[in-house]
Order: structure tokens, then sequence, then C-alpha cells
């Protein structure tokens, strides 16, 4: 009944409601909160690990499955490391005027990316 209208459109309306109903979790890595469900890719703080390797999510802070919240006592996320990488290069410029004093630096955040496997796995 869903994906496509009498007209051959598609019916997002029953398609997003599939997204919606997926499990999910709000997990906190590298001091940020991130909503993430089986699949999803994101770029986090620099987390040890090589590329290829399974790491394991423990700080859930909330669990659910469409508008269903499950508890999350003993619940974890477990992620795929893809990639060591790093970000732009951010500049620092200090100047104190008219003392000849400048100094110029460069920054590269170091991140992690990471591909979700698999949510609301219990710790073993």
């Amino acid at each position: 009944m869903c994906g496509l209208t009498a007209r051959g459109r598609i019916c997002l309306f029953h398609a997003f409601e599939e997204v919606i109903k997926a499990m999910f979790a709000i997990v906190r890595t590298g001091g940020k909160q991130y909503r993430v469900a089986a699949g999803d890719k994101i770029v986090v703080e620099k987390i040890a690990g090589e590329a290829g390797t399974t790491v394991s999510l423990e700080d859930v802070l909330l669990a659910g499955e469409g508008a269903d919240l499950k508890p999350v006592t003993g619940l974890t996320v477990s992620a795929e490391i893809i990639a060591q990488a790093k970000a732009e290069k951010v500049i620092v410029f200090k100047k104190r005027r008219r003392h000849n004093y400048r100094r110029r630096n460069g920054h590269r955040q170091q991140h992690t990316i990471l591909k979700i496997v698999s949510v609301g796995n219990a710790a073993a």
C-alpha cells in the first residue's frame, strides 16, 4: 500500500513513517550527543582504534522505537570505525597593535568516522 500513489508518485508520508519506527538511541561521546540508528554514519571526536574495528558506545542517554521509549540500563550501541580523519585547519591569529606582537597557529582536530552497526544490544 505504501510507496506509490494512484498517479504514480512516491508517497512520502508512509515512507517517512517507516523511517521513524526504526530503533534509535541518543549517545554521548566526546562531550557531544548524537541521535543514531542502525546504518547511520556519524563524525565524532577521536576514538582510539584502527579502521574496520568495532567499538561499543555505552553512554546511552535515551533509546526508543517510534514514539515508544525503552529503558536504557545495560543498552549499548555498536559501531564500526570507517576511518580516522582530520578536520579543516583552523587558523588562530593573535595580535597586539603597536607592540610588534603577532602569533599565527594552526589546528586540525582529529575525528573518527563511525558507522552504526546495531542499536540496543544488551551489554555482555
